[in-house]
């Protein structure tokens, strides 16, 4: 019998096929497959979302999406907040927030304060938001041990979206699609039950996700997009069509840049600050927003830093309308004087 493996270690692209769309066919050997798997609820469902902004496909998951989802991040990532993160969190639900994205590695390690914060919601709301989190361990025995950490900080026994977290470079790409890669511990995962749909996501460079989505049929894809995109490494020139292609739930993250592309940023005094020597940006959140939201995108993530932020961001998606091709090329060319500082997650060595 001829080795499996190709001689770079990797599984071959005919298993990786079998791997994505027929585990159940054996390949992989911890899930519990078929009529065993446990079965999942139906898709979340938050009443008030209809009336409270305009929803999207999210892409093929057959799962109808708010134009504006809430981040894990800013003040639902910061240690002992619980007394302003979780009114956050219920106040996005109150708003018709029906999508909400957290990771193992937000709020710490070890801490993942972002996911305990979402679990003291979600014990109690579970149903009406399409809950996500991420790994960011490449191997299959790591990622399952993040995985298994989540459920129980976020108090649930499933999550709707388990992602590949920040994809930045095409190493990671190669451990996490090698024999006992992560690509293993998501499959078996997915089949057992315990996740719904499956994605990836990242900041750096298009083409390391591109390697990802041509390797396998990811659900979804989170991508860092905002004005100031077209001047480096842009993810809307080649990434965005083939997510589009591939019908996945297109994500957008890091719309304002953390604030570095608002007009409304000012620079930390302290010198040893990462963003020391910045400079205000050139547009306002409504503008920010509604660049990324006039592309294909199914929604936007956004972390906020209290409820009055939350409750812009909502009232922004409630009126939102889309920007022209004109109007989209007037701001990014506007975002240009700042690009570097408003793409600061991009890859700037290479």
């Amino acid at each position: 019998m001829s080795d499996p493996k190709t001689t770079e270690g990797r599984i071959p692209r005919r298993d990786l096929i079998k791997l994505g769309t027929a585990a159940a066919a054996g390949f992989v050997a911890k899930g519990v497959i078929g009529d065993e798997a446990k079965r999942l609820p139906p898709l979340p469902s938050n009443p008030l979302t209809p009336t409270a902004m305009p929803t999207r496909n999210l892409g093929r998951t057959g799962y109808r999406v708010g134009i504006f989802s809430l981040g894990g991040q800013s003040a639902i990532e910061k240690a002992d907040n619980f007394e302003i993160a979780v009114p956050l969190i219920e106040r996005a639900l109150d708003l018709g927030v029906n999508y909400v994205d957290t990771s193992a590695r937000y709020g710490g390690v070890d801490e993942r304060w972002s996911e305990r914060y979402f679990g003291e919601v979600m014990k109690r709301r579970r149903a009406e938001a399409y809950l996500a989190t991420k790994s960011h361990d490449r191997t299959r025995d790591g990622s399952w041990k993040l995985l298994e950490r989540s459920l129980e900080l976020l108090k649930t026994d499933h999550v709707d979206l388990w992602q590949m977290h920040a994809l930045s470079r095409m190493d990671q790409v190669e451990e996490s699609f090698a024999p006992g890669g992560a690509i293993e511990a998501f499959v078996e995962a997915r089949d057992q039950g315990v996740v719904r749909h499956l994605g990836i996501s990242g900041h750096t460079d298009p083409e390391v996700l591109i390697a990802a989505i041509e390797r396998f049929p990811f659900d979804t894809i989170l991508l860092a997009l905002n004005a100031a995109d077209p001047h480096h490494l842009s993810f809307k020139a080649k990434l965005l069509p083939l997510a589009v292609e591939r019908e996945m739930g297109i994500i957008g993250m890091k719309i304002p840049a953390r604030g570095l592309i608002l007009k409304s940023w000012t620079a930390p005094a302290d010198p040893e600050s990462r963003y020391a020597g910045t400079v205000p940006g050139t547009l306002d959140m409504r503008e920010a927003m509604r660049y990324v939201l006039s592309l294909p995108v199914s929604t936007v993530i956004v972390g906020c830093d209290d409820i009055a932020q939350l409750e812009e961001n909502v009232a922004i998606a409630r009126a939102f309308n889309p920007l022209n091709e004109q109007q989209l090329a007037e701001l990014e060319t506007r975002a240009e004087p700042v690009h570097k500082q408003a793409l600061f997650f991009r890859n700037w060595n290479g």
